[in-house]
């Protein structure tokens, strides 16, 4: 597996404080009063405590770790494994974007909130880019760094609940693969609006997970055992209401909710080295491996819990994506989709 560095790597002497935001839980505002963010949560309803010994706690299935909070609601592990292959794949598509962290200029950047922050890297690394400005990440699992600069914290909460954040009080919002664990995208993205100041920006990055072809190397239909797989995850998400290809029709969406100014940008990601440009095979490795070392987890929770599964027939069937995933004969490629819009400006 290709090495990653981590973030707790790096030196940072910031303490992160995170806290677990719930609407279940007893108020303690002076959590989120702290004077070293700027962010403005909504005190109709605000509740917030420090971070639980529950929230540090996980769930255990099939020899993965799942996230503790609100168990059950994403269906994906949680632990070190999977830690290394979701950073593997934000630098994939930094390398992919020209080594850009975000797509819309920014001008005197003050509040920047990353939705389902994983393990924090986009925003650490956009911390240290913007050193003052104000990076907020919410995730539904413990898992980020204890150690980030000190313009960046990250929250334990859901971002399908109610958002306690005030209205018009976000200068940006990015929201980066999604698709595995929202089923209402009415409801998120119009939390979205409501949040964003006027003129502010939302973008959306999602790879979807569907292989195509270009030059008839890849067999067709599900023939080609990863294509087969990626169709058999999208199937078993489907039981519980998730959508894991809405990344590519995000447009109508956007519009509804109210956001204008809609750019929706897509990229072809070669997987395996096949490709001649040498940027684009160094893309294809980084695809590989992001796909190769995840089909276990990727696989595990939507066969067995969505489609009925067990776990010796997830692993046979693993055997072969395996064994085809690694033929630089086939030239599969799939689709990276990013979308940025605007919240409209407040009328005079």
């Amino acid at each position: 597996m290709m090495h990653v560095t981590r973030v707790w790597d790096m030196g940072y002497v910031n303490f992160n404080p995170l806290l677990i935001r719930s609407s279940q839980l007893s108020p303690c505002s002076n959590v989120l009063c702290s004077p070293t963010s700027s962010f403005s949560i909504s005190r109709g309803s605000s509740t917030a405590t420090s971070l639980s010994s529950s929230v540090r706690n996980f769930n255990f299935e099939n020899r993965r770790r799942y996230h503790k909070y609100k168990e059950g609601q994403y269906h994906f592990p949680n632990d070190e494994p999977e830690q290394e292959r979701e950073d593997m794949k934000h630098h994939m598509i930094v390398a992919l974007c020209d080594s850009k962290l975000h797509n819309e200029a920014i001008n005197s950047p003050q509040n920047f909130l990353d939705i389902d922050t994983g393990t924090g890297v986009w925003a650490i690394e956009m911390g240290e880019t913007y050193p003052e400005a104000d990076i907020e990440g919410i995730d539904l699992s413990a898992i980020q760094p204890q150690f980030v600069p000190p313009n960046v914290r990250f929250i334990v909460d859901d971002a399908e609940a109610r958002w306690l954040y005030a209205n018009d009080s976000v200068d940006y919002i990015h929201l980066r693969h999604m698709a595995p664990s929202i089923k209402d995208w009415p409801k998120l993205l119009s939390q979205a609006y409501r949040t964003l100041k006027p003129g502010a920006w939302l973008e959306i990055q999602d790879i979807v997970p569907e292989c195509q072809c270009d030059d008839g190397t890849m067999p067709p239909g599900q023939q080609y055992a990863p294509a087969k797989m990626m169709d058999l995850i999208k199937d078993g998400l489907a039981q519980f209401g998730v959508d894991l290809r809405a990344g590519k029709s995000h447009e109508g969406r956007i519009k509804a909710a109210g956001f204008q100014n809609l750019v929706h940008d897509t990229k072809k990601v070669p997987v395996g080295t096949w490709p001649k440009d040498s940027r684009l095979k160094s893309i294809g490795s980084y695809a590989r491996a992001v796909i190769y070392d995840g089909l276990h987890g990727n696989t595990i929770g939507p066969f067995t819990r969505g489609l009925g599964w067990n776990p010796v027939e997830v692993e046979i069937f693993l055997v072969q994506c395996r064994k085809e995933m690694l033929d630089d004969s086939v030239h599969p490629h799939i689709f990276y989709h990013s979308y940025s819009a605007q919240k409209p400006l407040a009328k005079e």
